[in-house]
């Protein structure tokens, strides 16, 4: 006879048992294995492979992954972007934003590689060079020879276009600046300028506005001073290499700090000395002292002490700035 138990029970579903891991085995009436029992837990074996999920990158820098997030927009960030907070880390976006953390604003400022503010355009300051190359060398097109002899580097000598004895060592000490701001044809200003760009920009926004623009003009200087010190003194120099060597050292020095492949950036120093002292009418004064000025400032920028950085930083270009002046005054009085 049947029990009346046996006549509820599902048909090929005989017997069912728990199978060590919080799910159930069926099996049929004759002993054999049948598929779970609809509705159990599946085992992890059951489930297929999970999907390999690595970590997040931050949302400024997408190649650095990160398990840390903003406490306010939970967006991922990595340590260079971590600004701290009352609990956590914040993002740069949510500090600027205001971060309620109860710092001094400045205190949470989020800053460069060498403590430098980060700005909304990281490459201000390079389009606002290249734009006041550029407009210099259309008013050198326009004006003529006369502009350009006005304001180029020249120890001392007669000029036929002014009538005159022009020159550093007559007393005009902005050549020194000015001639950084001229070219001679389209293909210096064009090489000049895209180098500018593409070395300028990253050099920025790892160092911040200030930063950059010191170590260009410092770096420039030194270019001009070495110029004057050694170059024939009727000889003009113009153009903006010797500043643009000087963003090459400090990209070179950015690169070894932060452990980057150096092969590029040594390959293309190599490549632009080749044409510094190979080619006829260069100025390798400029590229040379542009270079070492940049190397000296660019260490500078990037190994100051954190509690000595901005005393570090701006007394090197402080220094650098001194030698130009020794350098023009010697070279002054070996020509007066």
């Amino acid at each position: 006879m049947t029990s009346d138990a046996d006549a509820r029970r599902e048909p090929n579903a005989s017997l069912v048992r728990m199978d060590g891991r919080g799910g159930f085995i069926a099996f049929d009436d004759l002993g054999d294995f049948m598929d779970q029992v609809p509705g159990s837990p599946r085992g992890p074996e059951d489930r297929g492979p999970e999907p390999a999920q690595g970590l997040p990158g931050c949302y400024r820098h997408p190649d650095r992954e990160t398990g840390i997030r903003c406490t306010r927009c939970e967006r991922p960030i990595c340590p260079e972007c971590m600004v701290s907070a009352s609990v956590g880390f914040q993002c740069p976006d949510c500090v600027r934003g205001g971060s309620g953390t109860g710092h001094r604003p400045d205190a949470t400022m989020p800053r460069t590689l060498a403590g430098g503010t980060v700005a909304a355009d990281p490459r201000l300051v390079t389009k606002v060079l290249v734009g006041i190359c550029l407009a210099v060398y259309f008013v050198q097109l326009s004006v003529g020879d006369r502009f350009t002899d006005s304001f180029d580097l020249i120890g001392r000598a007669y000029v036929p276009v002014l009538g005159d004895i022009e020159g550093v060592a007559e007393g005009q000490w902005y050549r020194l600046v000015t001639a950084m701001f001229l070219h001679g044809s389209y293909i210096h200003i064009i090489f000049n300028m895209l180098s500018l760009w593409w070395i300028g920009g990253p050099l920025e926004a790892a160092l911040g506005r200030a930063r950059y623009l010191a170590l260009y003009f410092a770096s420039g200087l030194a270019g001009s001073a070495l110029t004057y010190l050694l170059a024939d003194a009727n000889q003009p120099s113009l153009g903006a290499s010797g500043a643009i060597f000087g963003l090459f050292g400090a990209t070179a020095v950015l690169m070894r700090h932060r452990n980057y492949d150096m092969r590029p950036v040594i390959a293309l120093l190599v490549i632009n000395l080749i044409f510094t002292f190979g080619w006829p009418n260069i100025s390798w004064q400029a590229h040379i002292g542009g270079l070492v000025g940049g190397v000296v400032i660019g260490y500078a920028m990037l190994h100051a002490p954190r509690e000595r950085r901005v005393l570090v930083q701006y007394g090197t270009c402080a220094l650098v700035l001194a030698l130009v002046v020794v350098l023009t005054l010697v070279r002054t009085a070996q020509l007066t």
